[in-house]
């Protein structure tokens, strides 16, 4: 059940968000929220397991690049596949994420990734937040909330909050705009 509402909130977020094919799709999970407990008081790695595992399948489906917000422990970092994290130019840190240091979510991610690595900062397309864990640092400049239905606002007991990013207008009064890209 959380797996597959995970799934259907990335697969509508992916859609709103009119993703591409190697975009990047941050995520932050608190799997204690999942559960209907205090963030950070209970981690568990069978709930990041399961959310991490319908947005993968999402993400996969699409062709878009998931990163996997760490929790305050590790500063945030991110993991995601090291082929992402080259084909961005992102800088490699070593850390490994377990579900008491980076969280539970995160931990599914390094488990899952064939060649998983970590990062300090990203830019992404667009995200989840999952029981208020605060992506809105890895999101690109212009961040745009996404209002899913009604039936993907919450994973389990957790708050969902949603966001694409769109590219800064600049120019003054004479600007004309490309309507396809706000």
């Amino acid at each position: 059940m959380i797996s597959e509402e995970a799934y259907q909130t990335a697969a509508e977020l992916i859609d709103l968000a009119k993703l591409k094919k190697g975009d990047l799709f941050v995520v932050g999970c608190s799997t204690s929220e999942v559960a209907g407990k205090r963030i950070g008081k209970y981690s568990s790695p069978e709930l990041g397991k399961a959310v991490f595992d319908g947005i993968y399948r999402a993400t996969e489906e699409a062709g878009i690049w998931l990163a996997a917000q760490c929790c305050e422990h590790l500063n945030r970092a991110l993991i995601l596949p090291e082929e992402a994290a080259c084909q961005y130019g992102y800088e490699m840190v070593n850390v490994m994420p377990q579900p008491k240091a980076g969280g539970s979510f995160a931990t599914a991610a390094w488990n899952t990734f064939a060649h998983p690595t970590a990062v300090e900062h990203i830019r992404a397309h667009a995200g989840i937040d999952i029981g208020d864990t605060l992506i809105g640092m890895h999101l690109r400049d212009v961040a745009v909330p996404v209002r899913l239905s009604k039936s993907h606002s919450m994973i389990g007991e957790a708050h969902v909050v949603c966001a694409r990013t769109r590219p800064k207008f600049i120019g003054g009064i004479r600007a004309i705009y490309d309507e396809t890209r706000l």
